[in-house]
């Protein structure tokens, strides 16, 4: 059984810079699609990145592209959400979310949905906020 455990979020300014890591135990990390979705208040929870297990193919939603870059870099069984250029519209509770290759094969895309996703970490908070 997977287990996921996000850290790295919490306050910045306009304009910062924040990393979030997933820590993934329990399992093999390169037989794993990852994702990384958000929901921000009152709104739905959405994917914004992910990186399928081969490492193929990484997709970014149009609101964060050019901002925000995922890596799995296969040290520390860990996942990381590199985020640039942070605006209020930023501000979300993050979450990490993986599927296993047999579950999810082929490339990911931000157009399937989370349904996809088998394990998910607990989610952590991010305010963009002056």
């Amino acid at each position: 059984q997977l287990q996921l455990v996000e850290s790295g979020g919490g306050l910045v300014q306009p304009g910062g810079s924040l990393t979030l890591s997933c820590a993934a135990s329990g399992g093999t990390l390169d037989d794993y699609t990852f994702a990384w979705f958000r929901q921000a208040p009152g709104k739905e929870r959405g994917g914004i990145s992910c990186i399928t297990h081969s490492g193929g193919r990484i997709n970014y939603a149009d609101s964060v592209k050019g901002r925000f870059t995922v890596s799995k870099p296969n040290v520390n069984d860990t996942v990381y959400l590199q985020m640039n250029s942070l605006k209020p519209a930023d501000t979300a509770v993050y979450f990490c979310a993986a599927a296993h290759w047999l579950h999810y094969p082929g490339f990911c895309s931000l157009a399937d949905g989370e349904e996809r996703y088998q394990y998910w970490g607990q989610g952590i908070q991010v305010a963009v906020s002056s």
